[in-house]
């Protein structure tokens, strides 16, 4: 068997007015997901969970993203969440508020019988 790379997806996603950045992680992995349907794993002759998928979030402060809310959004394989210095803090005209932006990265791997094995 052999990790494979299969699919790689982008996104963002924005929370505009409370400042939560696990919100703007999880809109981010949603957009990078929400936009396909991976019927290769299957067509493939795998199993959904058989799908490991390594996903990483930039947002101008990591320390504030719940790791384990963004790997919920998978529906399905294992997750590996890590989060990076990224993104973007938008302040309003008076910086009384901070528009948060967080972009996301969703790497999916799968273990694949090598031909001849």
């Amino acid at each position: 068997m052999a990790r494979k790379r299969l699919v790689v997806e982008m996104g963002m996603g924005t929370d505009l007015h409370g400042q939560d950045y696990t919100k703007a992680a999880v809109r981010a992995l949603r957009d990078a997901l929400w936009h396909n349907s991976l019927s290769l794993v299957p067509a493939l002759g795998y199993s959904r969970d058989a799908m490991e998928v390594e996903v990483e979030i930039g947002v101008a402060k990591p320390e504030l993203v719940d790791r384990d809310a963004v790997a919920a959004v998978l529906p399905y394989g294992s997750a590996e969440v890590s989060v990076v210095s990224g993104g973007l803090d938008v302040s309003n005209d008076d910086n009384s508020n901070v528009t948060v932006v967080a972009n996301a990265a969703a790497v999916v791997y799968l273990n694949i019988d090598e031909a001849g094995e």
